[in-house]
């Protein structure tokens, strides 16, 4: 089972996709009555977008070259966040086995941390990070003018949880994580930990 390790990956979108995507969820958020409230950072997201997935398709070869890995798809969804956001630390369900959150566009700072390391992303960067094992939260409460975030899940061809390809979940909101799922999940988490703990000693 490979564990993909955190990166920062600059210009993750040219400058054109950048804008047209910039233009786009701004339009949604005016024009779009569609948009639910996050729970878990108390923010708007969309999360059945056709231009969404376009996109997690388009940038898959980028994904697979920078993390290594073959992958297939899950799923995605951009999220807008807004004063008095919050992002608790966690982990993310099978689905998110390979993980891209990316900086669409911001007024102010407010970075990302993953395992205890800080980011803070420029509009068009993104970070890579293994969603289901790698803890990631953002301090504090946002008290900025606003933060739109694309996020692009996928799960690796080789690995245990392919059966989640083209995830679902979004569309239903009724997804579950297997008994076997949640074993796997702390199977990597401990790997991951004991590989840190070597790096360390």
């Amino acid at each position: 089972m490979a564990t993909v390790n955190y990166k920062l990956i600059k210009n993750f979108f040219t400058k054109e996709e950048l804008k047209l995507f910039q233009i786009y969820c701004y339009r949604q958020l005016d024009l779009n009555k569609d948009w639910m409230i996050d729970e878990q950072s108390f923010s708007p997201f969309f999360n059945t977008d056709p231009l969404n997935h376009a996109l997690l398709e388009l940038k898959t070869p980028l994904v697979e070259k920078e993390s290594g890995l073959n992958l297939f798809p899950s799923y995605t969804y951009w999220r807008y966040y807004i004063f008095g956001a919050h992002l608790a630390k966690h982990t993310d369900r099978p689905s998110c086995e390979v993980s891209v959150t990316a900086c669409v566009k911001k007024y102010d700072n407010w970075p990302i941390i993953i395992e205890g390391n800080s980011y803070e992303l420029e509009e068009g960067d993104a970070l890579l990070y293994a969603g289901c094992v790698h803890e990631h939260w953002r301090p504090g409460i946002y008290k900025g003018e606003g933060m739109a975030q694309i996020f692009f899940h996928y799960v690796d061809k080789a690995g245990p949880f392919t059966h989640h390809a083209y995830d679902q979940y979004c569309l239903t909101q009724n997804a579950r994580q297997s008994k076997e799922d949640l074993k796997i999940m702390n199977e990597l988490k401990l790997k991951f930990k004991k590989e840190i703990k070597t790096k360390n000693d």
